[in-house]
């Protein structure tokens, strides 16, 4: 019965709200905790927790986009990197003011964002074509060669005039944020609008002025906001999504693609629309990521292969074919796994009074063998911003040889908008079926 089903979705609903409420509000105590280890002030305390949640938030954008590929419809695309790269500079390029350099087109912020998902959509409709005609480590192998492609040629001195080659744009245009709150947006010290006065009036006179929260805090947490809504919406629009007759076809391509064909389903359509759909939300989050608050420049650096890496092991811890262990994902990798272990080390070196760590392994190893183990921990907590993918290789082994589907991958789903299923009660003449 449809009633039913209802039911269980909103139950399903309620539960995955819980887990990312349940995530968000672990990484807030840890990092409250190692806030306070490390003589954080309440502002700093602050700007540590918006920090956290808006790489949640970014990582949470990217990595659904990945799951619509690779969760839903079955495609191995490690060029995650490369359309997000697509996204930012087309943003930024459409946005840039005339008299910059490189110079820009000087439109509406709204039209940069959309034409920078526009122009992911069309990169990956160029990619795609012959792409998809590929499977498995094949289309991996081409959509990585893209990526590199994308990047190297931003980094050319041939464009240079028009993406500032291997330096990039060294002053991007602001976050939307910054363009509501104040005057001349490029400036932090700039006369605020009146939205902004309103806004920072109320910081300086409610209940939580005592903060003293300064106006780059407020604009950050303001902005990180405004990801998190932006978060939201595509985190809603993909369950509809997955959940609608276009999300059972990807699922029955994912699962058997010649069984979907000779159902009648044109599968390298439906391949290649939702391959475009996702690199426009990879493009959505590179814009996020690099834009909304207010970044000072973007480079083609920034778009290496290992960007990738990132979103697919955020990927694999929350679950393929899942958008709340995407989101999952997404916070346990950017908050455990990428920001607190330097923290850690930082606070052990200052509570233990480690000094002069050695430079190599080798200056390490040596007073190992005269039982002097001091050198060794300085060096493990120096190099703590290296040796933590170590801890996340180990994860990744255990998470294949004991839970290979992730916290949430491909979780049981109703397969129709009604329950098809014939109770034996139901029957005609309400008689039980033998």
């Amino acid at each position: 019965m449809s009633t039913d089903t209802d039911t269980e979705s909103r139950s399903r609903l309620v539960t995955d709200a819980g887990y990312i409420a349940g995530a968000m509000l672990l990484l807030y105590i840890v990092f409250l905790i190692l806030g306070t280890l490390q003589g954080y002030p309440l502002e700093g305390i602050i700007s540590s927790l918006q920090r956290v949640t808006f790489l949640v938030a970014v990582y949470g954008l990217a990595v659904l986009a990945l799951n619509l590929h690779w969760g839903y419809a079955g495609l191995f695309n490690i060029g995650v990197a490369g359309f997000m790269a697509v996204g930012v500079y087309t943003s930024v390029m459409l946005t840039a003011p005339v008299g910059a350099s490189p110079p820009g087109l000087g439109l509406p912020l709204p039209v940069g964002i959309l034409g920078g998902m526009l122009a992911a959509a069309l990169v990956g409709l160029i990619a795609g074509l012959p792409a998809l005609r590929l499977r498995s480590d094949y289309l991996a192998i081409m959509t990585v060669a893209v990526s590199e492609i994308i990047r190297f040629t931003y980094n050319s001195n041939t464009f240079s005039q028009f993406t500032g080659g291997a330096s990039g744009f060294d002053s991007i245009p602001p976050g939307p944020i910054r363009q509501l709150l104040l005057q001349d947006a490029s400036s932090i010290i700039s006369e605020p609008t009146p939205l902004g006065a309103a806004i920072f009036q109320f910081m300086e006179f409610s209940g939580i002025g005592w903060i003293s929260l300064g106006r780059p805090d407020t604009i950050n947490i303001l902005s990180t906001l405004l990801i998190v809504v932006v978060l939201v919406l595509v985190y809603a629009f993909l369950v509809r999504a997955v959940n609608s007759p276009y999300g059972r076809v990807l699922k029955s391509i994912r699962e058997d693609e010649v069984a979907a064909q000779s159902l009648g389903k044109n599968t390298s359509r439906f391949k290649l629309k939702t391959f475009m759909l996702g690199c426009a939300l990879m493009g959505l989050a590179g814009i996020m990521w690099f834009g909304a608050i207010g970044q000072s420049s973007v480079y083609p650096n920034a778009f290496r292969p290992e960007i990738t890496f990132y979103i697919f092991i955020a990927l694999i811890i929350g679950g393929a074919g899942s958008n709340t262990g995407s989101v999952l994902g997404g916070a346990l990798f950017a908050g455990l796994l990428f920001e607190a272990p330097p923290r850690v080390a930082t606070i052990l070196t200052d509570a233990l009074g480690v000094t002069n760590a050695p430079d190599t392994i080798i200056g390490a190893l040596g007073p190992v063998a005269s039982g002097q183990l001091t050198p060794m921990l300085g060096f493990l907590l120096d190099n703590m911003s290296q040796l933590r993918f170590i801890f996340v290789g180990v994860l990744l082994i255990y998470l294949i040889q004991r839970r290979p589907e992730g916290l949430l991958g491909h979780r049981s789903e109703i397969a129709a908008a009604t329950d098809l299923s014939v109770r034996p009660s139901q029957s005609k003449g309400g008689e039980t079926d033998e």
